[in-house]
């Protein structure tokens, strides 16, 4: 009877694998189930593990990986030690495997894997996406250089021009993210309000050496940021993450919501830093078309900005090893199987839709 009741968790595999079929199919029911079911339960779990001080996803990996080890030694045991029963305790240990499995894919499905075949921000907002010229991208560099400089004039620095953070602790800088973010709910109807900040991860140093700024946890509906990174970087992944928080899973959109944060937010280091992601993916693809024409602008930005990019890559380069290479790797794979045909280059398209944007508040679309 317990081996039966078991049988029936790994229903959960053809119950996630209909939910997923049915999102990739039709981005109605996606998007039908983004703005409802997932309101609900992204809303009560945030609220739930908001209560804790600390990131609750942060204390699950540990606990889940030391468990995790636990119980294959135990299981390694017990096959050592039961000579008669051994291909009964290994079929029920396999068992127990597919079945957790099976708990986490099913989890994972309602908790965010859905929101992948929504309807696209743009489609959602209006923003057509088409193909654009050099000029045009040329203009949108400048303006965002602008953008930058304007920004860097009111933030505080360091002896060397490098950006540090104005707030007196993380906790506040993630308030200002969560009153940053909440002030698009009223022109974006789907970037719903209400939910709570995100979270500094105790253990961002080794984030770094995995090549990760910040990690939405659906288990726990929990947006978790690297607080080790150059401050300048900060309040931009802080927004990134909330978006995915919002049930907007695509890495390109999280970008360009993050950038929209930022450039609204009454708080000066929020749009530096907006302003300041949406110019290095915007300049490196100026450049990638026209490089003299790329660097030219890149030498328009003010003396700080140029310091923070130099200190951001520094910071960085620290952490090139094969840990790294395997976690790019390893979210590479993960995009790709979240219908990001293009992985981690996905992170490019947010240009499109800056462009979109940008001829949209111009009154060029």
């Amino acid at each position: 009877m317990f081996r039966l009741k078991r049988c029936w968790i790994l229903l959960t595999y053809p119950a996630a694998l209909i939910l997923l079929l049915a999102s990739s199919l039709s981005p109605a029911f996606s998007e039908g189930y983004a703005l409802t079911v997932y309101r609900w339960i992204s809303r009560a779990g945030n609220a739930v593990t908001g209560l804790l001080p600390f990131s609750l996803a942060e204390v699950l990996v540990v606990l889940v990986i030391a468990a995790a080890i636990a119980v294959l030694i135990l299981w390694i045991v017990r096959l050592i030690r039961s000579r008669g029963r051994r291909a009964r305790i290994f079929g029920r240990g396999i068992l127990n495997l597919f079945c957790a499995v099976g708990i986490v894919l099913f989890l994972f499905t309602i908790s965010c894997g859905i929101n992948y075949g929504r309807y696209t921000f743009a489609e959602i907002s209006g923003l057509p996406i088409r193909e654009s010229t050099v000029d045009e991208l040329a203009d949108l560099c400048r303006e965002l250089a602008a953008e930058v400089n304007d920004a860097h004039e009111e933030i505080l620095t360091d002896e060397n021009g490098v950006m540090v953070s104005s707030f007196t602790s993380v906790g506040e800088a993630a308030e200002a993210a969560r009153q940053t973010y909440d002030g698009l709910a009223d022109s974006y109807p789907t970037l719903t309000a209400g939910y709570i900040a995100p979270k500094p991860v105790m253990a961002s140093r080794f984030m770094s050496l995995c090549d990760i700024t910040g990690i939405f946890f659906p288990f726990t509906f929990e947006a978790n940021v690297n607080v080790d990174v150059p401050d300048y970087s900060i309040p931009a992944t802080m927004c990134h993450e909330l978006s995915h928080l919002r049930g907007y899973m695509r890495e390109d959109e999280a970008n360009f919501l993050a950038y929209l944060a930022c450039r609204e937010s009454s708080f000066a280091d929020f749009r530096y830093s907006g302003a300041m992601l949406a110019f290095v993916y915007t300049n490196n693809a100026l450049i990638s078309a026209d490089s003299e024409l790329g660097n030219e602008i890149f030498r328009t930005l003010c003396d700080g900005a140029q310091a923070d990019f130099a200190a951001n890559s520094a910071y960085w380069k620290q952490f090139e090893g094969p840990v790294s290479e395997i976690s790019s790797t390893v979210n590479d794979a993960y995009l790709k199987a979240n219908r990001q045909e293009d992985g981690v280059r996905s992170y490019g398209r947010m240009v499109d839709l800056l462009l979109a944007d940008y001829r949209h508040r111009h009154g060029l679309s």
